[in-house]
């Protein structure tokens, strides 16, 4: 492993374990309101988040061993990620079954991360909307997704807590 990507698997990690406890801890019906932008329950944002590790997991060893540049089927694009969502109906999910599949799945992500030939690191594929994606450009960035779903998740316990408090 490049030691380059050991701060990131590092942060990750401590990610996952404090908030693998904070969503076990909250009740059914936060997890199951819809109160996101986009429509989607904590439920959902964390099924999302199963499908994008799923998804990485994919390109990561696809770009270990076959040339560039590489094609997948488009997930993130053109409402694809919520036919994903819809299919698996992640609303219905038994919630402590999606916790422990996103700690273990999103886990598995920084052990390829760690696996990584630096000799790939270039390696690339093109994305739905026609974008080059480095294998390194696709590693530093997962964080950065990660976080902005969880920042999402927080947000929108925070604000079901403040409407709880406001109500009462």
């Amino acid at each position: 492993m490049s030691n380059a990507f050991q701060p990131l698997c590092s942060e990750l990690r401590e990610h996952i374990k404090q908030w693998e406890i904070k969503l076990a801890l909250q009740p059914p019906e936060t997890v199951g309101w819809r109160r996101n932008d986009q429509g989607r329950t904590i439920r959902q944002i964390v099924g999302h988040m199963v499908d994008s590790a799923t998804n990485n997991t994919h390109r990561i060893i696809h770009m270990h061993y076959q040339e560039s540049p590489i094609s997948y089927p488009d997930y993130a694009n053109r409402g694809n990620n919520d036919r994903w969502i819809a299919i698996q109906n992640y609303q219905e999910e038994d919630w402590e079954e999606l916790i422990k599949l996103w700690a273990a799945v999103n886990r598995h992500v920084i052990h390829l991360i760690e696996q990584c030939d630096e000799s790939k690191l270039d390696q690339f594929w093109i994305s739905a909307l026609n974008e080059k994606v480095t294998l390194r450009e696709m590693i530093k960035d997962y964080p950065r997704h990660f976080k902005l779903h969880i920042n999402e998740i927080s947000a929108l316990i925070n604000q079901l807590t403040i409407n709880h408090d406001k109500q009462t």
